[in-house]
């Protein structure tokens, strides 16, 4: 079977048409890379058009303060690849005066930049010949050929890159690589349509009837449990904010006092812990309504989240001192977590579930 031939012969008749395929600029190809990074294509274009004309250059996206970029990106999650989109645009306009490295290797030294950003940039963008292989790809080449080894392991990222390696087409890397995404998008997706697939005749997993089992699945990673308390207190027209620190998940977002416990807790629980006396016990508070329990899912962790709206008519000394008082009708000006966001778009009544991640 011709993989590479078949493979490019299918996507020059079948190649989605979308805006980072029509440019041979790094700083756009890495930006879309970024966004598309666990995010869907039709949720991605409309992120990266923004970015794009926000930004039109390295050198904007550089200048502007972190909280602009977060809050641009809210909602895609990973608010993390935000931070680093930030601070790799800074190094190259600092330290390459705004012109990205040309090859694989050179990219590779910029923060943020993975093995798989970096193959895609330098094959799309200078036609380097380096596979770059994403979910699509790993999946594809599991069925196609029959490799078990799981692609989240250094032994699978070894075999599959050197089986890519071998298939790819030297003067056509950036199409092979470009084919191999379209391809699993479109036809080779995690439920395939096999009966369009050119490559069926030649598919280890196909002929086996075995494509549920590719690619194969490490064992799954144990997810944590986590309970907020949030607490949405309001004097009148304003509320209290601050910005989260430390090394714990959406560092840098905005959030409202938080009360965390450790297993689930009614709101009669609540008040009589000393967490809630320590914020209250010299200040009468208003309880105008509790939500309904909200589940926020992350990579690692589940989010059960429950919303306390508080009113109050003297500000705590712990909140003067650690707070921002701001307008509520200003909330949208500072970059939040999807699940702050969410309740603050449904309030009073929230049932549903969201997720993004650090």
């Amino acid at each position: 079977m011709d993989f590479s031939g078949q493979l490019l012969s299918w996507y020059k008749a079948n190649s989605r048409d979308l805006p980072w395929k029509h440019t041979a600029d790094p700083y756009k190809i890495w930006l879309s890379e970024i966004i598309l990074q666990q995010t869907r294509v039709e949720q991605g274009i409309p992120y990266y058009m923004r970015f794009r004309e926000r930004f039109p250059t390295v050198e904007a996206l550089a200048a502007a303060h972190i909280d602009e970029v977060l809050r641009l990106w809210q909602g895609l999650g990973y608010y993390s690849r935000a931070r680093n989109l930030h601070l790799t645009a800074q190094q190259v306009v600092e330290q390459y005066r705004g012109i990205f490295p040309t090859t694989n290797q050179g990219l590779l030294a910029l923060k943020g930049i993975g093995p798989y950003t970096a193959a895609a940039i330098a094959s799309f963008a200078w036609n380097e010949p380096i596979p770059a292989l994403d979910g699509n790809g790993y999946r594809i080449l599991s069925r196609v050929f029959g490799i078990e080894a799981p692609p989240d392991t250094q032994r699978g990222k070894k075999q599959f890159t050197e089986v890519a390696a071998e298939l790819l087409p030297p003067k056509h890397a950036g199409a092979f690589n470009q084919a191999l995404m379209d391809f699993g998008s479109m036809v080779c997706t995690p439920r395939p349509v096999c009966d369009r697939c050119p490559l069926q005749s030649g598919c280890y997993a196909f002929a086996r009837r075995a494509i549920e089992l590719f690619p194969a699945k490490r064992r799954r990673i144990t997810v944590r449990a986590r309970y907020f308390h949030y607490l949405y207190i309001r004097r009148g027209a304003f509320t209290f904010i601050r910005k989260r620190t430390g090394k714990d998940i959406w560092h840098s977002l905005y959030e409202f006092p938080l009360i965390e416990t450790d297993r689930a807790m009614s709101a009669k629980k609540l008040f009589a812990t000393p967490e809630w006396k320590a914020l209250f016990a010299q200040h009468p508070e208003h309880i105008n309504r509790i939500s309904s329990a909200l589940k926020h899912q992350l990579s690692h962790q589940t989010i059960h989240a429950v919303f306390y709206t508080i009113d109050i008519t003297e500000t705590p000394e712990w909140i003067a001192n650690e707070y921002l008082q701001i307008r509520q009708d200003d909330l949208d000006e500072y970059s939040m977590p999807r699940l702050l966001t969410l309740f603050l778009e449904n309030k009073p009544t929230l049932s549903k579930s969201c997720s993004d991640d650090t």
